[in-house]
């Protein structure tokens, strides 16, 4: 552990201090509280419209499960991740060359207007879909302006013996804010569909208003030309692999997943040869937009590598948890499949209570002994929390299920409050923003691609099982062999997405056959119920946690690994008049 007035890395970073004016303590806690608003409400709107997809689609008149329809609803979840992914480097880059503080106010402007924008989709079916894909690409726009030049901006404005609180706070509010859009998207979504997108907008008018007024530049500002072939390269190529992910998800040619659909292995190669290209690029322009020489600090490289496996392996957890609530646990215990959304949000908030302790005290305490040993400590204890997870039965008891949930959300926050600030720290003080816009792209590029491949490797896991155990269960219930063939031969991402949105799913399976009408009574019930489809699937559900859960314990110990690697160095700082 480094002793106190040491931080994490491998070469000691040099700062200018900041005159007692910017460094007092009414403006560095007016900009912890803009931006943690900023940030909050950025990530919330990741996930918000996760539990409401089944209103929204309502709403506009169209039905998520339809397969035809499967490729809207993963780009309304997936669409916002994947452009601030590839937008986030660019725009800290930007925030470097021409002020944080301006690139972050605009990003507020752009981010409230898009949200009204949402609240009055004038269309409906395919149509109203596409409209609120695009606006949430733009929403999307904005949210990296904000996250790409947040942590920057609390960087410039607060001494290095508060860094790391200030810093957590912001990383542990945004990452709350994932967890928080679960249970508001749910509660928004009883009242009405638009309510979602509404929530954004005296939010984002509140504080666009208060960071125009509030928020100064500070930091350091380089005068450089835009990296144009870099920016270019880099976004087509992240854009690609992360597309091509998203349609991997889906079925293909008789395939329960995409992954032999010739346009995906294209886009993949595609993009990774861009990424190439995107690299040697860098290297030898004079003002390139993604620094590779950071990664020559080790506590840069290795910090945001363990950021990029922690963000993977969180992701598998947030999704496979919901689908085990939603689907399994929640119908088990007399919950109807239509308000398990909202429930499952609620049974969640553990995690988001690991968060809120966890984050902002381990902020504090990396300020006096550095990141690297409470960094690990909490990796440790996520990956403790995985095995737990997978050692639980289907059918769990929720005191063990909360406790295991709590303590992942504290290793997350012991994990990412330090680690921010160690990345924010060190790099030189003209770098802040293009470090904290590469922070930020390992995180939204570890979340999308955690959704793409847990999900791949669960419909593969249903896929060997499901059929048969479906075939079976509707046979059994009197539902005749060819029908129920026909809907034990259906893509297993269906009957997750299903289990997902919150519809009954034997019901959504037979409804297009007819055939339940005809069924008896006992039957009907049975099907329709709310015990059928959960013990169904739960056996071959498991198997799939086991396996999601077991590879995302393998990439918390290796981003321990990673944690532990970073070294440490004194930090020297010098003052000027």
């Amino acid at each position: 552990m480094a002793r106190p007035g040491e931080v994490d890395g491998d070469a000691a970073v040099t700062e200018l201090a900041q005159p007692a004016l910017v460094r007092g303590d009414r403006y560095k806690w007016v900009a912890l509280s803009n931006t943690t608003l900023g940030v909050l409400m950025s990530l919330m709107d990741a996930s918000i419209v996760i539990i409401a997809m089944p209103a929204i689609f309502r709403g506009i008149g169209l039905d998520p499960l339809d397969p035809a329809n499967i490729g809207y609803l993963l780009w309304m979840i997936l669409g916002y991740l994947l452009v601030q992914a590839v937008l986030v480097v660019a725009l800290g880059r930007l925030g470097d060359m021409f002020g944080r503080v301006k690139m972050y106010n605009r990003g507020f402007v752009i981010f409230t207007l898009a949200s009204i924008a949402l609240s009055f989709d004038p269309f409906h079916a395919g149509q109203g879909a596409l409209w609120l894909i695009g606006w949430r690409a733009v929403q999307a726009v904005g949210g990296a302006m904000l996250t790409a030049n947040s942590a920057a901006i609390l960087t410039d404005a607060f001494p290095v013996e508060q860094r790391g609180m200030a810093l957590g706070v912001n990383q542990i509010s945004a990452l709350t804010g994932q967890f928080l859009g679960l249970v508001i998207g749910g509660l928004l979504a009883e009242i009405d569909w638009r309510a979602v997108f509404w929530i954004s907008v005296p939010i984002g008018v509140i504080g666009t208003i208060w960071s125009y007024r509030s928020l100064r530049e500070v930091g350091s500002v380089r005068v450089a030309r835009i990296d144009w072939p870099g920016n270019l390269t880099f976004a087509a190529g992240a854009a690609l692999i992360l597309a091509a992910i998203t349609y991997g998800i889906q079925p293909y040619g008789g395939h329960s997943t995409g992954w032999s659909n010739p346009l995906v292995l294209g886009g993949i190669a595609v993009g990774v040869a861009l990424l190439v290209v995107f690299g040697v690029i860098e290297t030898r322009v004079a003002e390139p937009m993604f620094r590779l020489g950071l990664f020559r600090v080790r506590a840069f490289a290795a910090a945001n590598l363990a950021a990029l496996l922690v963000a993977i392996a969180r992701g598998g957890l947030q999704f496979m948890i919901i689908i085990w609530l939603q689907g399994i646990w929640l119908p088990l215990h007399g919950y109807d499949f239509v308000a398990t959304p909202l429930w499952a949000g609620i049974y969640m908030l553990p995690l988001t209570a690991g968060f809120l302790i966890a984050g902002p005290v381990a902020g504090s305490l990396s300020d006096r002994f550095g990141a690297r040993v409470l960094a690990t400590t909490g990796l440790l204890l996520l990956a403790g929390a995985f095995l737990g997870l997978m050692a639980l039965p289907v059918n769990f008891s929720y005191p063990a299920f909360a406790v295991l949930l709590a303590l992942s959300g504290i290793g997350q926050g012991m994990f990412s409050a330090p680690n921010t600030s160690a990345v924010m720290s060190s790099v030189p003080p003209g770098e802040r923003g293009v470090a904290s816009g590469m922070r930020a792209t390992f995180q939204n590029s570890g979340t999308a691609l955690s959704i793409g491949v847990f999900f791949s490797l669960m419909v593969v896991g249903l896929a060997g099982s499901l059929p048969d155990a479906l075939s079976a269960g509707l046979r059994a219930q009197g539902v005749p062999a060819a029908v129920a063939a026909q809907v034990a031969n259906l893509p297993p991402v269906s009957t997750l997405f299903a289990a997902f949105l919150g519809a009954n799913p034997i019901a959504h399976l037979l409804a297009p056959s007819g055939v339940v009408p005809t069924l008896p009574a006992a039957s009907r019930e049975a099907l329709t119920g709310t015990e059928f489809f959960p013990q169904l699937i739960s056996e071959p559900f498991h198997h799939g946690l086991v396996t999601v859960f077991t590879a995302a314990a393998i990439m918390a110990v290796i981003a321990a690994l990673a944690s532990i690697s970073r070294g440490r160095s004194p930090r020297t700082e010098r003052t000027s008049a």
